[in-house]
């Protein structure tokens, strides 16, 4: 056990290095992956997780923004890393000073590259359908000019796939549409005369649903890390993904809360007979969503323990009656394993009606990461 700490992330290094040789294992030759490792590497720990991915040979990575690649170089990643996002012109300076390869969201936004006059690396972002960043895939002769503009050396063109997680007939024509525009778009550009440049197009559930495309670069983002985005998702790839994070937090005290007394803010659990309970430290301001208060569930010594009472900035309660022997010092599992038992990052989403990556890309910096393993 981690001898430290109030509360704390724990990253299963083994598991990540198994999930990268999954990922290698179902993409074509030529296709290398590009993890997503935004958003802290999806609370992961950026630096922490790109030190090892790095390790492992990865010299490309995804980032949201200029702040969060500024970070991965200065904890000594080498490789590209792409912004994702978009990035103010008063942080031009910055791109170019941390080599960073920035996205060119639109036309207009070439145009204010340009002008800056510095020379940037770019990937052009092209729209295919989810009318989010990106220049529209039929704008071919702004696609063209973007790549004719004197100081932008253009790398590589992607796009999103936005239902490409969903079963059905109408997602996968959907998905399938995208696709089309976006192989237009590359072969267009290759026939006006530009070649060298990267295509990628697939995030996780475009790598587990759709293995058979064959571009430069694959986003691998939540699955590399062993989560899937749903507790009932299917994908088509025969593929076993081991999950990376375990969220702990240390038994702060035990006390009873005798029949007929409540407990926590607004006194919105009352017991009905004598329960022993636990005082864990961590909460919302750790990332555990407030909406799991008096319904959410913990793992102590291989037992269940139901939250109960509001969950608190920083605490929450649970009901330790059916736990055995949990003493003050002890830990708790949020997100892991305890004995026999489980509770994976899918099943917190569920119950907080949300996603798998909400929840892990709000782990709070609070929380130490340590690797293990």
């Amino acid at each position: 056990m981690y001898q430290k700490g109030r509360a704390w992330i724990e990253l299963n290094m083994e598991h990540l290095k198994h999930n990268i040789r999954q990922f290698r294992r179902l993409l074509p030759a030529g296709c290398a992956l590009m993890p997503a490792v935004k958003a802290n590497a999806y609370g992961h720990g950026a630096a922490l997780v790109s030190k090892a991915l790095q390790e492992q040979g990865i010299k490309s990575f995804c980032v949201a923004s200029a702040a969060e690649g500024i970070e991965l170089r200065r904890a000594g990643i080498s490789g590209e890393i792409l912004v994702l996002g978009y990035t103010h012109p008063r942080q031009f300076g910055e791109l170019a000073a941390y080599r960073l390869t920035q996205t060119v969201v639109d036309a207009s936004y070439a145009r204010e590259l340009q002008q800056d006059g510095r020379y940037f690396t770019v990937h052009v972002g092209i729209d295919t359908g989810m009318h989010r960043l990106g220049e529209r895939w039929d704008n071919l002769d702004e696609i063209v000019k973007i790549f004719q503009t004197p100081n932008l050396h253009v790398a590589g063109i992607y796009s999103h796939l936005c239902v490409s997680d969903m079963a059905g007939e109408k997602a996968q024509e959907y998905t399938l549409e995208q696709i089309h525009h976006f192989e237009y778009v590359a072969e267009e550009l290759h026939r006006r005369g530009f070649h060298g440049f990267k295509c990628h197009l697939q995030g996780s559930y475009g790598i587990l649903n759709y293995s058979e495309l064959c571009f430069d670069y694959a986003r691998a983002g939540i699955a590399l890390y062993g989560i899937l985005s749903g507790k009932s998702d299917q994908v088509n790839a025969a593929v076993e993904l081991k999950p990376v994070l375990s969220l702990k937090a240390r038994v702060e005290s035990v006390k009873m809360l005798y029949q007929g007394e409540s407990a926590g803010y607004g006194l919105t659990y009352s017991a009905e007979r004598d329960r022993r309970i636990g005082i864990l430290s961590i909460g919302y301001a750790d990332g555990v969503p407030r909406n799991l208060s008096n319904r959410g569930l913990v793992l102590c010594n291989g037992k269940i323990a139901p939250v109960i009472g509001r969950i608190c900035m920083d605490q929450m309660l649970v009901d330790l009656s059916g736990a055995g022997s949990v003493k003050a010092g002890d830990e708790a599992v949020l997100i892991g394993k305890s004995g026999e038992l489980e509770i994976r990052a899918e099943d917190m989403a569920q119950w907080a009606g949300t996603i798998s990556n909400e929840i892990l890309s709000r782990m709070g910096e609070r929380l130490e990461r340590v690797a293990v393993n």
